[in-house]
C-alpha cells in the first residue's frame, strides 16, 4: 500500500502541481472556514468569510463577544448559518475556557489530545477537527473527506463502509509524517474529487490516475 500511496501522490502533484491550501490570512480563519465549509462549497464559505471581514469581526474576542443571531446573519452565505453560528459559538467557548484564545498555547499541546478536546466541541467531528489540526495548528494528521473516500473506492475497490480512521490509517500509516506532504496531498485529492472524479459522470479518461483505475462506480 506504501507504494500505491506514494504513487497516487506523484502522479496528482505531476498533473497539478502545488495547490496553496488552506486559502487563508491566518490560522484562526482557517479555523472558522473548517466549520464554515460543513455541507456546502469552498465559494459559500468565502462569502461569508468576506462577510466577516467587511463587519471587522473575523477575531477571536470580537466573534466570541457578537450575538449568536449577528453571526448568524454574517455566514448566511455558508448554508446552514443558525446551526454553524451555534457551532462556531460553541467552539468558541472551548478556545477561551481552554486555551484563553490563545492559538499558541492551543498549538503547544500535542495531537492526540487536541483532537480529543476538539471532538469534545458540539458540531465538531473528525473531518474538522483534522483540519484544524493540520491547517491551523500544523500537526501531522491526514485529513479524509467525501473526496478520499470516492477516489479510494473507484480506483483500488475498498469497501465503502471503512471507517474515517481506516481510511486515515491507510495514508499515516504509510506516508512520512509530515505536515507540508499531509497538506499536499489532501488539497490534491480536493482538485482530482471536484474536478475529475465527479460523483455523477466522472471524467475517466483523462484523469490522471487513468490508468490506475481498476472499478468506477458511477
Amino acid at each position: 500500500m506504501k507504494k500505491q500511496v506514494t504513487l497516487i501522490y506523484q502522479r496528482l502533484f505531476s498533473a497539478f502541481g502545488r495547490q496553496y491550501w488552506w486559502p487563508a490570512s491566518d490560522p484562526f480563519e482557517v479555523m472558522v472556514g473548517a466549520i464554515l465549509t460543513q455541507n456546502t462549497n469552498w465559494l459559500n464559505v468565502e462569502r461569508a468569510i468576506k462577510n466577516l471581514k467587511n463587519a471587522n469581526v473575523l477575531d477571536p474576542v470580537k466573534l466570541y463577544k457578537i450575538s449568536t443571531r449577528r453571526l448568524a446573519k454574517l455566514i448566511r452565505p455558508a448554508g446552514y448559518f443558525n446551526i454553524k453560528s451555534k457551532r462556531l459559538k460553541e467552539f468558541l467557548k472551548f478556545f477561551f475556557k481552554k486555551y484563553r484564545g490563545s492559538l499558541r498555547e492551543m498549538a503547544a499541546n500535542e495531537s492526540e489530545l487536541l483532537r480529543e478536546q476538539l471532538l469534545s466541541v458540539n458540531g465538531i467531528g473528525p473531518e474538522t477537527a483534522d483540519s484544524i489540526l493540520l491547517y491551523a495548528l500544523n500537526k501531522p494528521v491526514f485529513v479524509v473527506d467525501a473526496y478520499t473516500r470516492r477516489i479510494l473506492f473507484r480506483h483500488y475497490c475498498f469497501d465503502e463502509g471503512l471507517t474515517y480512521g481506516e481510511i486515515q490509517n491507510l495514508f499515516m500509516q504509510n506516508l512520512q509524517k509530515d505536515v507540508k506532504l499531509f497538506n499536499e496531498y489532501h488539497a490534491l485529492l480536493v482538485k482530482l474529487g471536484k474536478d475529475f472524479c465527479l460523483k455523477s459522470k466522472p471524467r475517466c479518461q483523462i484523469c490522471p490516475l487513468e490508468n490506475l483505475q481498476r472499478r468506477v462506480n458511477a
